[in-house]
């Protein structure tokens, strides 16, 4: 319950924008934000967009971007009830649970086709071919989503969530270029996320959680929060952010043990030669380099004893454990498999606290030393031997022709001499993108970048089918938002 002396700034965390209402059947407005999310189409369509591999790809159940997204917010929800009334958290600005599931819903609505590697292609093609100085970015595209393109709350656009909500969603509360000033990526030590982009040094944030077209309402949604840093994470943003993680570093290795894909001898082989003999080549080689990393740029947080606890925990409870035995479908597997992930998750939501001054490369809830170790070894299982896998990094390379093909049939399209019979939300996609500033080609660039965003995995294959002429059936199910 929240007390008198936190009324005036809940007060302020629950306001919507002006002349909007926050009218719906639950009493909290922030259960109201969390009813808008769950009926939002754009809620519905992670069903058919890829988490790790594409939901209709392995004939087998996976996560996809919705399951992942439940899953987030069923963690971050514990989190956040363990949080609630803390001191610290009260006088960061509060950490409502209904605020929290809302943002943990909310946080992959942006994610286009073909999940990360859709992300980081869009990015690509908007700022090289597209002229988009701010590109494309899953969070950022979120963002937009429920203060700009979504028609399903009760003004003219978005879904005019509380300023609470909208805070908690900004995972990288900036810009990609300008804000705030000084901006992350010209620090020396930036943020998680904040520094530039590896392959265009050039092109702002890596990471960032809104276009310049939304700065006013990133600005209104963090006015409400006047005690959080510019670079700063609210209480209830780091709870979405790090729920996300503990379900990240959880439950694609669960989908990988199911498809048989994760394979006990070779994580064995890497974990077991680091215990050996670290070095820079062989066994345990991938493992001592990201040692090394989280040395460098973790120091707040590294500790060589707890990163050699984290190993040995990995070691005997995925590696001598869920990973001993060939998952075959059966109900005992099934039961191994349940008991691995609910014990994990009670350990990580456990070592969740409070950090009132966190240093610049952390946020205001964090994981004890001992479970974030852990997780940094069970991302590092995930990403070694699943994300670079190579038959999955061919399979990606089409994904990414389906992208290009997509954008550049439909750029094309809105410049020729047929503009009149373009797809109806094309065009007023376009439309919205003029009326926010944009000029003629940026709002062209922007509206092809918000379409082929806002399809899921098939259809963005189906509609490259139509558009090449593969496809010999005048209606598909190619229709998008």
């Amino acid at each position: 319950m929240i007390g008198d002396t936190d009324l005036a700034p809940r007060a302020r965390a629950a306001r919507r924008a002006p002349g909007e209402s926050g009218r719906g059947q639950a009493a909290s407005p922030f259960r109201v934000d969390r009813d808008r999310i769950v009926a939002s189409p754009f809620f519905a369509r992670l069903a058919g967009v890829t988490q790790v591999v594409s939901p209709a790809g392995t004939g087998l159940l996976v996560h996809n971007r919705l399951t992942h997204s439940l899953q987030v917010a069923q963690v971050a929800r514990a989190v956040a009830e363990r949080l609630a009334g803390d001191p610290v958290a009260t006088a960061l600005g509060g950490c409502d649970p209904d605020v929290v599931e809302a943002a943990a819903l909310a946080h992959d609505l942006g994610h286009p086709p073909f999940g990360h590697l859709g992300e980081q292609v869009l990015d690509r093609l908007a700022r090289e071919h597209l002229g988009l100085r701010d590109g494309f970015e899953g969070n950022a595209q979120s963002f937009r989503i429920v203060t700009t393109i979504d028609l399903h709350g009760p003004g003219g656009t978005g879904l005019d969530l509380t300023a609470a909500v909208r805070a908690a969603v900004l995972k990288y509360p900036w810009t990609r270029h300008d804000h705030p000033d000084p901006h992350p990526s010209t620090a020396s030590l930036p943020p998680r996320g904040g520094g530039p982009l590896p392959s265009a040094p050039d092109a702002g944030s890596a990471k960032f959680s809104c276009y310049a077209t939304e700065l006013d309402d990133l600005l209104a949604a963090r006015a409400a929060f006047p005690v959080i840093g510019p670079w700063q994470q609210t209480v209830e943003a780091a709870v979405m952010d790090t729920a996300d993680d503990i379900a990240y570093a959880i439950h694609d290795l669960e989908d990988f043990h199911r498809v048989g894909v994760l394979q006990q001898p070779g994580v064995a082989a890497e974990l077991t030669g680091w215990r050996r003999a670290p070095g820079t080549a062989g066994p345990g080689a991938r493992l001592e380099r990201l040692r090394r990393r989280l040395a460098e740029r973790d120091g707040w947080a590294y500790d060589d004893d707890a990163f050699a606890a984290a190993v040995d925990r990995v070691s005997a409870e995925l590696v001598d454990g869920l990973l001993a035995t060939a998952f075959d479908g059966s109900m005992a597997a099934e039961r191994a498999v349940a008991e691995f992930s609910a014990r994990w998750t009670a350990r990580l939501v456990g070592g969740v606290r409070l950090r009132p001054d966190p240093p610049v490369r952390a946020a205001p809830v964090v994981l004890d030393t001992a479970q974030w170790h852990e997780v940094a070894v069970l991302k590092f299982v995930h990403q070694t031997f699943v994300l670079q896998r190579a038959d999955l990094a061919s399979h990606q390379r089409g994904q990414a022709t389906v992208l290009r093909g997509l954008v550049g049939a439909l750029a094309d399209w809105l410049t020729d001499d047929d503009a009149p019979r373009l797809p109806p939300r094309l065009h007023d996609l376009a439309e919205l993108a003029r009326a926010q500033g944009a000029g003629l080609e940026q709002a062209r660039g922007r509206a092809v970048v918000d379409y082929v965003a806002s399809l899921t995995d098939g259809q963005a294959s189906s509609l490259l089918d139509v558009l090449t002429g593969r496809s010999g059936r005048l209606w598909t199910d190619a229709a998008v938002l």
